[in-house]
């Protein structure tokens, strides 16, 4: 890829700002001298040209020169190296050396799903060997930025390490909003550049100076006031009749051999659909009890919705016949995932020519229990707030699965495979502006319009909980066999999560845990702070609850001295401290209000916006029996407490559960739903759950950047 000459590069960002070091072009060693009058020594020569893209792996750099003369000598040896090399130079690059300073990259790359991205990054082996540096989509803001240097892990060193004078940060963010803010570099680039890299930015008490500047991908610079190239979003789908359609028609039912068209019909009629319900078979008067027509084309007008299980070669033609219907979901897989794209793009094709919206293909379906909606089987849970967008199904229907075990209920629940039509952005918009709905949750792998994404997620203003599948190396090659997912750098999602207020998680239980939490949790009005409050039995189990609370990135606030004073009346702390995580007698001869008032001792004096309350499940069967009227009391109690606290968000933990009887576990959990209290198993499901109450609250107190 050929690199736009240096001297070109830098003239140009001086319009935006950048400061680079003065210096003058020479196009041979022999008019070196001439240009080099003038500077200021020491000098720095540099060859640029086509063949000269990393100049100091090619010999093309010499620092620290003394003299013009010793910049000529300079650059003639180096044109002589470079024709050892098979390589020539367009010209010569002399210019005055930069005081020295931290060495800084702010560079831009284009991903392939999301678009331009920022780096940042402290230079040398900091950025090759640990990798340190901080991403964000563009633009971004001044907060946007500053988050950035905070993140790195090497930040000390901008703020003076060794006696050494800290850095003009101001200065330094100057640069990268210059490169990725609005109206910045990579926006006048638009289409038009592959990579663009600042390395090193030389930073120091006074400034930040770009000693070297590298732009590739483009043809030519931009000239001129910048022309706009707004984002063009297409038409937005009422997917109303998605999740409550009147009519469902399945293809792919077999009169002899039963597959999972006939399992699909047996779940609509299992879930009591109350809708049009037929199966399409070119000869059959019915199956299994469900009247059929010869083709999806005489299924239309009477059905909003087909799903086709049929051959991934027949689906094409299959979706051709569906003019009429709004929507088509594809089940099959052997597309794009299996490596065979161009079928996926008949496919498309086809769903265009009938004017439907696909969705699919290589997915489950929908799931909708007020829409009649279902791609599970049994009966439908009772509707809720919570949706869902998945590019599994089967993920999808362990979430729904699991999560209505655990009291969760759904409102709105989408699978689409590989988002050939229907996209993830597409239906985050729609879930955002839906009434039934309060949280999102999405799994995504390859989500195909990244920077719609990017846009709806900073445009809701629900909660979202997004867990992301192929981050790994391994992951990324399972991804592309299941989805087709495109090999990206694994720290954009990060990046994304923090500029767009989105809660990342990692693990499934996890997803369920948030979409949970922010269900009870998210409209609650809560303070402006983010302290943690623990409070349970167990020394032990409170110091793995404070490593697991920091490792969140939670703060155990400290308790005030009024506040221990309060908890001694009530007669803890004998002979211990008094501390947070607070240990408290929890069992079944304890006070089961003890937790109760030792709370609200300490919130009035401080306003801890979270409390978790644990409890060791075990210890109320080992010392008191198999009764369990003591737990149970004490479940109330809590409950009671989130009714006195209302600007707390109280959450429950139920370490050792498995060791309670049959069916106390659930009880539990529903006195605890009835409270609007989220129960977990462990402390690290608890703290995941609560960084994702805390993403939401910080992102609804002042918005995204």
């Amino acid at each position: 890829m050929t690199p736009v000459p240096e001297p070109a590069v830098k003239a140009w960002i001086r319009e935006f700002g950048v400061t680079v070091p003065r210096g003058a072009t020479a196009p041979s060693p022999e008019d070196v001298e001439a240009a080099a009058r003038g500077l200021a020594h020491p000098l720095v020569v540099k060859a640029y040209g086509p063949d000269l893209v990393h100049k100091s792996d090619a010999g093309a750099v010499r620092l620290n020169v003394g003299s013009p003369r010793a910049a000529a000598e300079a650059a003639a040896e180096m044109r002589a190296a470079l024709a050892a090399r098979g390589a020539a130079a367009d010209g010569f690059l002399v210019e005055e050396q930069a005081a020295p300073g931290v060495e800084v990259i702010v560079g831009a790359v284009r991903d392939p799903v999301f678009g331009p991205v920022l780096l940042v990054g402290l230079g040398g082996v900091w950025t090759e060997a640990l990798r340190d540096t901080a991403l964000r989509l563009c633009p971004i803001a001044e907060a946007d930025a500053r988050a950035m240097l905070d993140e790195l892990r090497g930040r000390a060193l901008l703020d003076g390490a060794r006696g050494r004078p800290g850095v003009d940060r101001d200065a330094l963010v100057e640069v990268m909003l210059a490169v990725g803010g609005p109206d910045g570099i990579v926006d006048r680039l638009g289409e038009g550049f592959t990579e663009f890299e600042l390395n090193p930015v030389i930073c120091g008490p006074d400034g930040a100076v770009a000693v070297d500047a590298r732009l590739l991908g483009a043809d030519a610079l931009p000239t001129g006031p910048r022309a706009l190239r707004p984002r063009r979003r297409p038409g937005a789908t009422d997917f109303d009749r998605l999740f409550a359609p009147r009519g469902v028609a399945v293809v792919g039912a077999s009169t002899k051999r039963p597959g999972f068209g006939n399992m699909f019909l047996g779940f609509y009629k299992a879930a009591g659909y109350k809708g049009t319900l037929l199966a399409v078979h070119p000869e059959a008067g019915e199956i299994d009890g469900v009247p059929c027509v010869p083709s999806l084309a005489d299924a239309a007008p009477h059905v909003d919705y087909a799903l086709v299980a049929v051959p991934a070669r027949r689906c094409p033609d299959v979706v051709r016949q569906a003019a009429g219907i709004p929507f088509v979901q594809v089940m099959s897989g052997g597309f794009r995932e299996m490596g065979a794209a161009g079928l996926e793009d008949d496919l498309l094709a086809a769903a265009r020519e009938a004017g439907v919206r696909l969705l699919g293909p290589n997915c489950m379906g929908v799931y909708a229990p007020a829409g009649g909606q279902t791609f599970l089987g049994g009966e439908p849970g009772r509707p809720g707030r919570i949706a869902l967008v998945s590019q599994s199904g089967g993920l999808a229907g362990e979430v729904v699965k699991v999560g209505e075990r655990r009291g969760l209920a759904f409102s709105k629940v989408a699978t689409v495979g590989n988002s050939a039509d229907v996209t993830p952005a597409e239906l985050l918009r729609y879930l955002a502006a839906d009434d039934d709905t309060a949280v999102i949750g999405l799994y995504l792998e390859d989500p195909r319009d990244g920077r719609g994404l990017f846009e709806a997620m900073r445009e809701t203003g629900k909660p979202v909980v997004a867990l992301v599948g192929g981050r790994s190396r391994q992951g990324r090659a399972a991804a592309a066999s299941h989805t087709g997912g495109m090999v990206r750098d694994d720290r954009v999602w990060p990046a994304l999560a923090a500029q767009a207020g989105v809660a990342l998680v990692t693990g499934q239980d996890d997803l369920i845990g948030a979409l949970d939490f922010l269900d009870l949790h998210g409209a609650r009005d809560v303070g402006p702070g983010g302290d943690v409050l623990v409070i349970g039995p167990s020394g032990g189990a409170s110091v793995l609850a404070a490593d697991v609370f920091d490792g969140a990135g939670l703060d155990l606030a400290p308790l005030s001295r009024e506040t221990e004073a309060a908890l001694r009346s009530l007669g803890l702390g004998a002979g211990s401290s008094l501390a947070n995580p607070l240990e408290i007698p929890v069992g079944p001869r304890a006070d089961p209000d003890l937790v109760r008032n030792a709370a609200k001792a300490i919130l009035t004096e401080n306003p801890f916006t979270d409390l978790v309350a644990h409890v060791n499940v075990q210890s109320f069967f080992t010392f008191g029996g198999t009764d369990p009227a003591p737990l149970l009391t004490f479940a109330r109690r809590v409950g009671v407490l989130q009714e006195e606290a209302p600007r707390t968000r109280v959450t429950l933990v139920l370490r050792n559960s498995e060791c309670a009887p049959p069916g106390v576990e659930d009880d539990i959990r529903r006195i605890a739903r009835t409270a609007g209290i989220p129960v977990y198993r462990t402390m690290e499901a608890a703290a995941a759950a609560v960084a994702a109450g805390k993403t939401y609250a910080a992102r609804s107190r002042h918005g995204t950047a």
